[in-house]
C-alpha cells in the first residue's frame, strides 16, 4: 500500500488507479471493514488524527477531483463521511524521498510521462498535507528496515 503524499497530479495513470484503490482500501481498514493490513505503516499518519476516517476521505476526494480533471469516472459515491479536514504535517524529506521514489517508478513504466513532469526541487503535496522542515517519515523508515530485514 503506498499513500503518496505528493500531489496525485504527478502520477500516471497506473499510478493514479493504484492510489484510488489502495486509498479505498485505507477507508475500508480504518473502518474496519478488513481483516487485513490493520497494522500497515501507511496508516500511522491517519490512525494519528482524531478523526481518522474523515482524513482518509478528505485524501480520497483529491484523489477522485485529480481523476475527475482528467476525464476519469471514479465512483465519488465511494468515499466516505467528512467532517473538516486538518492540514496534517509532512516533512520536506518525506517529500524528497517520495519524489525520488515515484521518478524511479515511473522511469521503468511510464518514461514519456516522466518526460512531461515539471523539472522542480520540491513537488507540491497532496492537498491533505501541509510541507514541514524534517526528515523522512518514521512510519516509512520503519517500513525499509522491516522491508531489508525479510
Amino acid at each position: 500500500m503506498r499513500l503518496w503524499t505528493l500531489h496525485p497530479k504527478y502520477l500516471d495513470t497506473q499510478g493514479l488507479l493504484a492510489l484510488w484503490r489502495e486509498a479505498l482500501l485505507a477507508q475500508a481498514v480504518l473502518s474496519d471493514q478488513t481483516k487485513g493490513y490493520k497494522h500497515h505503516p501507511q496508516l500511522a499518519r491517519f490512525r494519528q488524527c482524531e478523526m481518522p476516517r474523515s482524513q482518509i476521505a478528505h485524501y480520497l476526494m483529491a484523489v477522485w477531483a485529480e481523476a475527475t480533471q482528467r476525464g476519469y469516472r471514479f465512483n465519488q459515491a465511494k468515499i466516505g463521511q467528512m467532517n473538516q479536514s486538518v492540514l496534517m504535517p509532512v516533512g520536506s524529506g518525506q517529500l524528497d524521498y517520495e519524489w525520488r521514489h515515484l521518478r524511479g517508478k515511473l522511469k521503468a513504466r511510464s518514461p514519456d510521462w516522466l518526460a512531461g513532469l515539471p523539472t522542480i526541487p520540491q513537488p507540491e503535496p497532496h492537498p491533505l498535507f501541509q510541507e514541514m522542515p524534517g526528515g523522512i517519515a518514521e512510519w516509512e523508515i520503519g517500513a525499509a528496515v522491516h522491508h531489508a530485514e525479510h
